[in-house]
């Protein structure tokens, strides 16, 4: 039981929805190398346009090390590979595999099913429309750069 002042506190509603979401989806993601820091990658390599281990740690907010770690369990594990960047030898760039895409389809299905499991209390607009509002909040620029500034926690 909680009281009404702590029910009207964003804080408290993010925090309880939040613990919620998190303790689904973590059986979900537990056979994923890396987790949801995993998930998030393999996500990258699958959607997003090929770049380098370093742009994409920069834009997941993780530091290289955690990165580059996290991507040799992925790479062990054959879900994504590296290739060199015709543009930069140096660099690598970073795609799924086969079994890296059916891994993500089946993961992200069941990820679905926990979001609705956490959103069943919302009728279908209500939870497209909390999606949006999330997204929209969680991608502002000030916030992304306070997530990627060189002393700012994992976001």
């Amino acid at each position: 039981m909680t009281t009404p002042a702590v029910e009207s506190d964003l804080g408290w509603a993010l925090g309880a929805v939040f613990r919620r979401y998190v303790r689904s989806a973590e059986r979900v993601l537990a056979g994923l190398p890396g987790g949801p820091r995993g998930y998030q990658v393999l996500t990258s390599a699958i959607e997003g346009e090929a770049c380098s281990q370093q742009t994409l740690a920069h834009r997941l907010g993780l530091d290289k090390t955690v990165m580059t770690y996290l991507i040799d369990d992925l790479e062990r594990a054959g879900l994504v590979e590296r290739r060199p960047d015709p543009a930069d030898r140096r660099a690598r760039l970073l795609s799924a595999t086969t079994a890296g895409r059916d891994s993500f389809a089946e993961t992200a299905a069941a990820l679905r099913r926990v979001e609705d499991e956490v959103l069943a209390p919302l009728a279908v607009p209500e939870r497209d429309l909390l999606r949006d509002l999330l997204r929209k909040l969680a991608t502002r620029e000030d916030a992304n750069e306070a997530c990627n500034a060189p002393d700012a926690a994992p976001c």
